[in-house]
């Protein structure tokens, strides 16, 4: 037998690994059996996205690639309002929103949002994760949305300005503000005496940058994410209200999925919106003096007195009026009397 020479047997071993080869090579990836987007407001580095990157790993991973959910962040869809009316309509299938931002569709979300109810993020969770949140998200299903029962952090909001630092209300009078596009937020900083318009957060900085605005408020992890530092001289403490975001979902998209791919999905979500609530509040702790270091002048605001200004206004009677007795009533567990 020559060099030359190949027994059958090891002919017939060599070509099936060979087929076995090419055939890995050729097959096509199996394409998910669910292709669904998910947009947010906030840039890929906040721990809103951060998080939600691994929850969505976890879930393509643990429904062996049946869901696979590819992330959107900063406002790549568009902004908010834009965002909202995709997801309505079918063309997004997941976003993250702000109940004061959601109010123009469930207006008993923006009850989140009512000035200096809490005192702090871990006071409004206990409330939001409760009896009021279960309220909330009760009218978001009855508006055709699905909705997760567990929120996520965005925080207490300050106030940034390029004019003058906010110490108490008079420096408001007049004081030109960007608010969300939230009837609760206009109204809050009018009764406050400033004068605010709505603007979609994807126009915020060069609004600011050509000083179509005087200010802005955020939480320090958007101050910081979304580099306002740049073009905000002053950042003034006012813990003025509290936010966080629903993850809200197309109501037809998440009825599609079937039951055990909506039951890995939500386990991971209600596990990373934890973790992630844990992360924006250790960042926005860190921050002030950060945002120091990088030329804002910080200074703490006369809550009180900003407070009563409100109280006086009128302002939280005419938000029970709106929110009704029920919502009212389970806010004021929590906040204490307000009206």
């Amino acid at each position: 037998m020559t060099q030359r020479t190949i027994s059958r047997g090891r002919f017939t071993a060599a070509a099936s690994a060979t087929l076995a080869s090419i055939a890995v090579i050729k097959a096509p990836a199996r394409a998910a059996q669910f292709a669904y987007k998910y947009a947010s407001n906030v840039s890929v580095d906040h721990p809103l996205n951060v998080r939600m990157k691994e929850c969505w790993t976890a879930v393509k991973r643990e429904t062996n690639g049946r869901l696979d959910v590819q992330i959107f962040p900063n406002n790549q869809l568009g902004g908010d309002t834009q965002a909202l009316q995709q997801l309505r309509s079918g063309a997004l299938e997941f976003f993250t929103l702000d109940g004061g931002i959601l109010q123009s569709v469930v207006p008993v979300a923006a009850i989140q949002a009512v000035g200096f109810a809490f005192k702090n993020s871990a006071e409004a969770f206990r409330s939001l994760d409760g009896p009021l949140g279960d309220y909330v998200r009760d009218d978001i299903r009855k508006a055709g949305l699905y909705v997760h029962p567990k929120m996520w952090e965005n925080g207490m909001r300050q106030v940034t300005s390029s004019t003058r630092p906010i110490r108490g209300p008079v420096d408001l009078e007049g004081f030109k503000i960007r608010t969300p596009p939230g009837a609760l937020w206009v109204d809050l900083f009018k009764s406050l005496g400033a004068a605010p318009a709505p603007l979609n957060f994807s126009e915020v900085y060069t609004a600011l940058q050509t000083h179509v605005f005087d200010g802005q408020e955020n939480p320090y992890a958007i101050i910081d994410t979304a580099r306002l530092y740049e073009v905000q001289k002053y950042l003034s403490v006012t813990n003025h209200m509290w936010s966080a975001y629903h993850f809200l979902g197309n109501a037809d998209a998440w009825k599609a999925l079937p039951p055990d791919v909506q039951a890995v999905a939500e386990r991971n979500l209600a596990t990373y919106a934890l973790l992630q609530r844990r992360d924006t509040q250790l960042r926005n702790d860190s921050l002030a003096d950060k945002l120091g270091r990088r030329g804002l002048a910080i200074n703490v605001a006369d809550g009180a007195g900003l407070r009563t200004k409100l109280a006086g206004s009128g302002f939280y009677g005419r938000w029970k009026d709106r929110f009704g007795p029920q919502a009212w009533a389970l806010l004021e567990k929590t906040s204490g009397k307000l009206a």
